[in-house]
Order: C-alpha cells, then sequence, then structure tokens
C-alpha cells in the first residue's frame, strides 16, 4: 500500500494528533491506531467551518462544481489504496469497494453538473405591481440559500457512499455548505485516505480549508459535542434507529433546534399477490433470497419482510426461498458488534410465541449464514416486535389467510424505505387497493423488483416516514439530497446590486 497513514484528525487543512488512540478492528490486515476524537478537536474543526463559509456559502455554483469534480478525481487517484484498505476493515469484497468508490465519484460528479444546471435554486419573481389598489406591491424574488456547517456521520455499512465524501457530505458541498465529518471506527483508515483525497481537492482549487475536516471517532463525546455545537446548522446521519434517535433528541433539545436528517433502517416488506405467485414464486423467492443475502444483508433497503397468502403457492414459495438460503456460504460481517446484535435479533425473533424457525443460521464472531423465519398474519398484526428491523441475512414469510389480511398487515407498519409488490395483471385490483395504503408507509414503491440498490438519480428517494428517516420530506440519495441543506430566503425590493449573483 502506497499511503501512509498518519492516524490523525484532519482540522481544516492540518493533520492534528489526539491525546489518545484506539486501535482498528480490520476483518483482516493490520491492527493501526487511530487518534480519538473529542469535544475540543469538534469546536475547533466547526469554528474553521464558520469562517469557511464566510466564502464558500457565497462562492459561485461554477466555483463549487469544479471543487466537486477535482474530489472525484482525487478519490480516483486513490483508488487502490482505498480499495485495499477499505476491504480490510470492512471484510466487504474488493468488487463491492470498486463499485461503491464509482457510486461515491459518480454522485459528486452528478451534484456537480445538477448545480451548474441551477433548477435546484428554486428562484421565483413577483414583479413590483406600484399602481395595483387598494396597496400597491413590493418586488419578490426567492432562492434558496445554503444553511451554514453540517455535521456528518460517517456510516458502518457504507465506507464510502455514506461516510467521509458519501452523499451527505456531497450535498452539503453542493449547497454551499463547509462539512465536518464524524468518522466511523469500523473503517478509519478508509476515513483517513478519503479526507487526504478532499484535502487535496481543497489545496487545488484553492478552497477555505475549513469547508472541510474529520475528526475521528472512538467514544459517544465526539458525536455529542458535534450536534450540539451552536455553529452547526444541521445534522446528516445513517445508522441504526437507537443511536439516530438519541441524536435527534439531542437536536431537538438544542437552545437553537436544528434539522437532524437521519435514515434508520427499515424491514423494507415485499407483498407477493397471488396471480405473481402463481406464475413465478420460484423466480420470486430466488431473487429474493439473492437481495436478502446481498452484503451479508447489511444493507438499508434489505427486503426482510415477505407478505404472502396462505395455500400451496406459499409453501412452495417457503420451500424454494429456504432451498436457496441453504446454499449461502457464510459471509463476513462489518463488525463483531453488528454481528452481536445480528445474533441477538434473531434469537428475539425467533423466542415469539407462534414464530417457526425455517431455517437456522450459526454466526461465529464476524462470520454469518442467513436465518428464515415464517408466522402468521394473526401473529404479526399480534406482536410488533416483529416488523422491528435485525440489521443481517434475516427474511421472515408472513402467511396471510386473504387479501382482506393482507391490506391489514400493510395498515400495521410503521414507516419504511421501500415497500414492493410482485403482481401480474389479473393482481392489478389487489395492487390498486395496496399501493395508497404502502404509499403513506415508504418513501420508494417497487413493483417487481427488489429494493437493494439505490439509483443515484434526480427522481431518486431514499428517505420516508419515522422510523425509516427522521425527516419525511428530505432524501439521503439523488439530487434532492441538496435541499436538505438550503433555505428559502425573499429579498423584498432589495436594489439588484446587493442581490446574490445568481438572482440577478
Amino acid at each position: 500500500m502506497a499511503y501512509e497513514f498518519t492516524g490523525k484528525h484532519l482540522i481544516a487543512g492540518r493533520w492534528v494528533a489526539g491525546s489518545e488512540t484506539f486501535s482498528s478492528s480490520p476483518a483482516e490486515g493490520p491492527v493501526r491506531n487511530f487518534s480519538f476524537g473529542s469535544a475540543a478537536l469538534v469546536d475547533e474543526a466547526v469554528r474553521a467551518a464558520e469562517e469557511a463559509f464566510e466564502t464558500y456559502g457565497y462562492s459561485s455554483r461554477a466555483e463549487r462544481a469544479a471543487f466537486l469534480e477535482a474530489i472525484a478525481e482525487e478519490i480516483d487517484a486513490r483508488g487502490d489504496d482505498i480499495t485495499e484498505i477499505g476491504s480490510g476493515e470492512t471484510g466487504l469484497p474488493k468488487a463491492r469497494l470498486v463499485g461503491e468508490r464509482g457510486r461515491t465519484v459518480g454522485q459528486l460528479r452528478l451534484f456537480a453538473t445538477h448545480i451548474l444546471k441551477g433548477d435546484y435554486l428554486d428562484r421565483r419573481h413577483d414583479a413590483a405591481l406600484p399602481d395595483r389598489q387598494p396597496l400597491p406591491r413590493p418586488d419578490l424574488k426567492l432562492m434558496q440559500r445554503p444553511i451554514g456547517p453540517v455535521g456528518v456521520f460517517g456510516a458502518s455499512n457504507f465506507p464510502l457512499a455514506f461516510s467521509t465524501a458519501g452523499g451527505d457530505t456531497a450535498s452539503a458541498l453542493a449547497a454551499g455548505c463547509p462539512v465536518v465529518v464524524k468518522g466511523h471506527e469500523a473503517h478509519p483508515g478508509t476515513a483517513e485516505i478519503v479526507a487526504a483525497a478532499i484535502d487535496a481537492a481543497i489545496k487545488r482549487c484553492g478552497v477555505h480549508p475549513g469547508v472541510f475536516s474529520l475528526v475521528q471517532g472512538g467514544n459517544r463525546e465526539v458525536g455529542t459535542a458535534l450536534v450540539q455545537h451552536p455553529l452547526i446548522k444541521a445534522i446528516g446521519f445513517t445508522g441504526s434507529l437507537g443511536g439516530g434517535r438519541a441524536l435527534f433528541d439531542l437536536c431537538a433539545k438544542r437552545p437553537e433546534p436544528i434539522p437532524f436528517f437521519g435514515e434508520l433502517g427499515s424491514v423494507n416488506p415485499m407483498f407477493l399477490l397471488p396471480q405473481a405467485m402463481a406464475a413465478r414464486g420460484e423466480a420470486i423467492a430466488k431473487g429474493w433470497v439473492g437481495s436478502l443475502t446481498m452484503g451479508a444483508g447489511q444493507f438499508c433497503t434489505n427486503p426482510g419482510i415477505v407478505v404472502v397468502i396462505e395455500g400451496e403457492t406459499a409453501n412452495a414459495f417457503t420451500k424454494a426461498a429456504e432451498q436457496a438460503l441453504s446454499a449461502v456460504a457464510p459471509q463476513t460481517m462489518l463488525t463483531e458488534g453488528i454481528a452481536e446484535a445480528y445474533r441477538k435479533g434473531a434469537t428475539k425473533i425467533a423466542s415469539v410465541e407462534g414464530v417457526r424457525s425455517v431455517l437456522t443460521s450459526t454466526c461465529d464472531l464476524r462470520n454469518a449464514t442467513p436465518y428464515l423465519f415464517a408466522t402468521t398474519g394473526k401473529e404479526w398484526l399480534a406482536n410488533h416486535a416483529l416488523g422491528e428491523e435485525v440489521f443481517g441475512p434475516l427474511g421472515m414469510i408472513v402467511t396471510v389467510t386473504d387479501t382482506d389480511e393482507m391490506l391489514a398487515v400493510a395498515r400495521s407498519l410503521e414507516g419504511q424505505l421501500t415497500a414492493s409488490l410482485h403482481l401480474e395483471a389479473g393482481d392489478e385490483a389487489l395492487g390498486a387497493k395496496l399501493l395508497p395504503i404502502l404509499e403513506r408507509k415508504a418513501g420508494r414503491l417497487l413493483a417487481n423488483g427488489f429494493p437493494t440498490g439505490v439509483e443515484v438519480a434526480d427522481a431518486m428517494v431514499h428517505g420516508g416516514p419515522y422510523p425509516a428517516s427522521t425527516n419525511f420530506g428530505a432524501t439521503s440519495v439523488g439530487t434532492m439530497a441538496i435541499r436538505r441543506f438550503l433555505r428559502p430566503v425573499c429579498y423584498q425590493d432589495i436594489p439588484v446590486a446587493l442581490l446574490p449573483e445568481d438572482l440577478r
């Protein structure tokens, strides 16, 4: 590996050591020491971000687009090193890391192109009507403006696409907001290399160094200090419901409450309608298994729940899923803590009355194989715990007695990132009943597909009603993600020379 690790934090262009260190826990490869983060380092980084906002927040779209392109180029230039350390730290296959790097630089470039078009500014103008009776109307102009420094939390399951230079960072920088990243301790080496790439782009483009800082994790003090810092104006987070909710509450309790854009996961239910089951039930089962076990089930869009109507096709589907899951080899999970939570979650599901274990699993340290459980619609509706996410390759088949009970299961769902329908032409009447229900439950609806794989595009929504996310009006993927870090400002009778350049 050509890159030489510092084990330090990047604070506004300077590599800064902490007073204590923690050791990484890679799936394979050398253990490395990294500096613990601290509240003092967070304060230094945030104050530098506030200083940077005075220029970066008023930079041109062309300047910000060039900066995003430069970050993408610098990440690609370190591609081999990123793949090696990322795979070693997380246990993810190298091919997955290569693909995720492509997604990461792709969204940086997409955002660069998007802001150059200017549509995201939502510019509006109501011309003055000085002769209007009984009162004249002033000249009104509106435009979206960046909000200020943003705090971003690296995600355990996406060391690139949802971490240091991932979607939250990219969208905040595109909006004109400096970023302070709290690195995830599961992949500190990957975070450092990507931070070095961003720092190189800052120097290339002559951007204020406070526009980006990385404070490595190690304890809760760093995250708490970041969300409570009075100069931070919003938080981007991808992670667990428990951790995200705790941070959300801290944001709400601040003297100045700030938005917390938390993506907290879901069970992503799939509803398999009768004609589709009769026509291609076995193929759906195999497709489901592939999606369920992709990346050891460590995707926030992992389809953990399948709802089917009882009968021969349901029995055949269960058998086909069991056979396909039995052939899945053990996969390395991201951390030992995640693997332990997977074991505990499966044990909790298995202990619920009315749940049948179809396929049991093993999980030795970080190596896991799938679980498959089955229950009835009646038991599902009676037990809220069955709808809670278990992070990993665990599937649940819910067999309902009829279409009415299928609709009841749909109505019982909490907020989801996705919900899927598998249907044929003869299922459209039932689909028409399900869709309005599921539309209120999920941010993305699919027909005859599987939710793993989230396209980075203009029309994508990666979010949903709570607990899938803490803000149902936002997305953490796609160009609309930039809008999270903007706010509308109205300019009334402001002289043209004083207006922002994009409104002149």
